[in-house]
């Protein structure tokens, strides 16, 4: 699909309309609930609720996530027919460094089992940050990597079309490459809260890397289709920070209590319904959709 999209149907840069957005992101869901209906009778009811639990905390938390790639956007001005092109290498390698995670995490995990109490611990405190942060400012000319890659890499002062590299005469890096490195080294940070609140329903890799899979590849077309209308929920990251320190709560207390993965997808789901509802019925005071 990832093949399709980049090589027929997306092979001319131009930018990604609200409705075209809204028609892949509905494909992407429709395709992550047709593969848990394919979950559910190849491998039980158990990795079905997994998988969509999984799923739903991957998508909740990388929604979220989806305003930290538009501040990083706007600051390196990124046209809007080159967003796309960013966003789909940004994911590939994703796909391979969160693989990489989740392998090391659930190998950890199994060997060594007092680590499901520090990831639990990790998911706690993030979550308590999260509802802490408010309006903290992104600062992506920070990030250390794209400062250690200045320093030894030309770059461009401006874009060359769609290309990643140029020679003029040596060897140059056009901003693409910058914004990309951003965008990859974000989503690190953003696995490190991820990976472990996924290890939390299931410690099968199969289950936890395709719901990693699922929620990211369709993580462009929501950027898309929700970029434009951020600011309605401004109260979002609460919901997020109450679903990290529950599934940190349940690796805590796994050792004395398994809460059922019913129950921990109902409450997932309830609780960023819950957010979402209240950001859209009761807005701040004077918060406007275009603002940010």
């Amino acid at each position: 699909m990832l093949a399709l999209d980049l090589g027929v149907f997306n092979r001319r840069a131009h930018t990604v309309s609200f409705r075209e957005a809204l028609g892949w992101s509905a494909m992407w869901v429709g395709l992550a609930a047709g593969f848990a209906v394919l979950v559910y009778f190849w491998h039980g009811r158990a990795a079905s609720l997994e998988f969509a639990t999984g799923y739903l905390i991957e998508l909740s938390l990388s929604i979220d996530n989806l305003f930290v790639f538009l501040v990083i956007f706007r600051y390196f001005r990124v046209p809007g027919e080159l967003q796309h092109r960013v966003l789909f290498w940004g994911i590939v390698g994703a796909l391979i460094t969160r693989g990489a995670f989740i392998l090391a995490g659930v190998s950890l995990i199994q060997r060594f089992h007092w680590l499901i109490y520090v990831f639990g611990g990790l998911l706690v405190y993030s979550g308590i940050g999260l509802l802490r942060q408010g309006e903290e400012e992104i600062h992506p000319e920070k990030n250390l990597v794209l400062k250690l890659f200045r320093q030894w890499i030309p770059v461009t002062e401006d874009y060359v079309g769609n290309n990643f590299w140029v020679r003029q005469p040596g060897l140059y890096a056009t901003p693409l490459v910058v914004v990309l490195l951003v965008v990859e080294t974000t989503d690190i940070v953003f696995a490190v809260d991820s990976i472990p609140a996924v290890l939390a329903i299931t410690l099968n890799a199969f289950i936890v890397y395709t719901s990693n899979v699922f929620a990211i590849v369709g993580l462009r077309s929501m950027y898309f289709a929700v970029a434009g209308l951020m600011a309605w929920f401004e109260y979002l990251h609460y919901g997020l920070s109450m679903v990290l320190i529950l599934i940190g709560a349940k690796m805590l207390v796994s050792h004395y209590y398994v809460v059922p993965t019913a129950v921990a997808l109902g409450t997932v789901a309830g609780v960023i319904a819950i957010s979402v509802v209240v950001s859209v019925v009761w807005p701040r005071r004077g918060r406007r959709v275009d603002e940010g």
